[in-house]
């Protein structure tokens, strides 16, 4: 692993960033929010992240006990605690167009670890929901229950409700320029498996695009 890089300053922030400032390092985690992976998986799903560099993000995130390493990579509880992190940095990018050629991420994990974050944040109250996402061919879930929000890539286990749609789509009515009812009208399918789920599943998304759209 390369020497890594510190601003040697007493500052918590300073000190934050000489864990995860590194480039790719949020990425990694971004990634590893939506479950744990393989070495092979998370390159895939960072197109233009070179294997050696990749090893010595990983072994510094390991070393620094925000993963863990066994069969495949996983976040610790201290990694984890960088959902919030993860959250603020993709409110505040929505404010910037993309810049140059507009590269789409190798998975969409980006796509679960954004509405976890914001399910947590959401007012759902006692609501028992499972929504399965197809965004543009790939699976994932959110499972609300007993007061507490759960999120999975690649899977989907006995969903009440399932909705697909694209991902840019998806983007745009998360960052607030495409209006829900465009949204749900014409650029996403909603199939509703468990009767009277259409109910809580457009509650929890009015509650999810409030938090993204930075509504009180």
């Amino acid at each position: 692993m390369a020497k890594a890089r510190s601003y040697k300053l007493l500052c918590p922030i300073a000190r934050a960033l000489d864990r995860i400032g590194d480039r790719w390092t949020l990425l990694i985690l971004r990634d590893l929010h939506a479950g744990s992976m393989r070495f092979g998986e998370l390159q895939k799903g960072l197109p233009g992240i070179a294997a050696n560099l990749l090893t010595d993000r990983l072994n510094k995130l390991v070393a620094d006990g925000l993963v863990s390493k066994e069969e495949s990579y996983a976040l610790t509880p201290l990694g984890a605690r960088t959902l919030d992190v993860l959250f603020e940095l993709a409110v505040f990018g929505a404010a910037f167009e993309p810049e140059g050629a507009v590269v789409k991420p190798g998975n969409l994990r980006t796509v679960v670890t954004t509405l976890l974050a914001a399910a947590r944040r959401a007012e759902l109250g006692d609501m028992a929901l499972r929504v399965g996402l197809v965004v543009d061919g790939e699976m994932m879930q959110l499972d609300v229950a007993d007061g507490a929000v759960r999120a999975s890539y690649g899977v989907h286990e006995a969903p009440d409700v399932v909705l697909t749609t694209g991902y840019e789509d998806l983007l745009a009515v998360s960052e607030g320029d495409l209006p829900m009812e465009t949204f749900i009208g014409a650029r996403a399918e909603i199939q509703v498996l468990t009767a009277g789920a259409d109910g809580a599943f457009a509650q929890m998304m009015g509650a999810v695009m409030a938090v993204l759209h930075g509504a009180d």
